[in-house]
């Protein structure tokens, strides 16, 4: 039997080809939610997941120096070389199986480029609200192992410095799968009280309890203890557990 929060289980579903669009040559952009030129009141944030937007910057080009201030920065490399320097002094190269975290705090800038000259980078960038103001910026990345993701839960960001993966000034766990066609997996809530999770595709199909969510898709869940994926291929996933309110 379904306990209070399964039975009162609100869901939201972003197909791919609903995202923002912005092409502007050098870089295109899909953006899940309101960003730049794109607006969309109904698509302004998943809880404090602010920005998820899913970019591919063409060879030696990038962003130059622009600013942030108190904002949760992650950058995950997906294809190529991502070279990144900051007003802290930070100068490096994140690829595939890395992950960075730009705590913005009271402010920094930096620029981001795409290191290969014979080669596109692909990259996801997400942006999540902080839980508390004006903190001193940081800056960390690591590398992982992807093996540690094959049929279970590879945890690459929480909110404790001493945990698996990068962490962030918020109540929020990122883990990666990569799920075999056909299995099942279960994915239990670290805060069911406070948080939802938002699922993304990198590849394959899914169903996310009988959901069918596919390439790029976006699904997210709330009012939930835990959620089950089972697999209609290979399929890549992230998954993002965040708080619905930053009260």
């Amino acid at each position: 039997m379904l306990d209070t929060h399964q039975q009162n289980m609100n869901t939201v579903l972003h197909k791919s080809n609903t995202r923002g669009t912005a092409e502007h040559g050098w870089l295109q952009a899909k953006h899940t939610f309101s960003f730049a030129s794109y607006f969309n009141p109904e698509r302004m944030s998943f809880g404090v997941l602010r920005v998820l937007n899913d970019d591919v910057i063409a060879a030696g080009m990038g962003f130059g120096t622009h600013p942030h201030d108190n904002m949760e920065i992650i950058t995950i490399p997906l294809e190529g070389d991502l070279e990144h320097k900051d007003s802290m002094n930070n100068t490096a190269v994140i690829k595939s199986g890395d992950i960075q975290v730009l705590s913005a705090g009271t402010g920094i800038t930096h620029s981001e480029y795409n290191k290969n000259k014979d080669r596109p980078v692909k990259l996801l960038q997400i942006w999540v609200l902080p839980n508390k103001q004006n903190v001193s910026p940081r800056y960390d990345q690591i590398s992982l192992n992807i093996e540690d993701r094959h049929n279970k839960f590879q945890q690459v960001l929480s909110p404790n410095s001493n945990d698996s993966g990068v962490w962030i000034h918020q109540e929020a766990w990122f883990s990666m799968i990569n799920i075999d066609d056909c299995k099942s997996m279960k994915y239990r809530l670290k805060n069911r009280e406070k948080n939802g999770v938002y699922l993304f595709v990198l590849k394959g199909k899914v169903k996310i309890n009988n959901q069918l969510v596919e390439h790029r898709d976006g699904y997210g869940l709330w009012n939930t203890s835990e959620i089950e994926i089972v697999a209609n291929s290979n399929a890549e996933l992230l998954l993002m557990e965040v708080p619905m309110s930053n009260q």
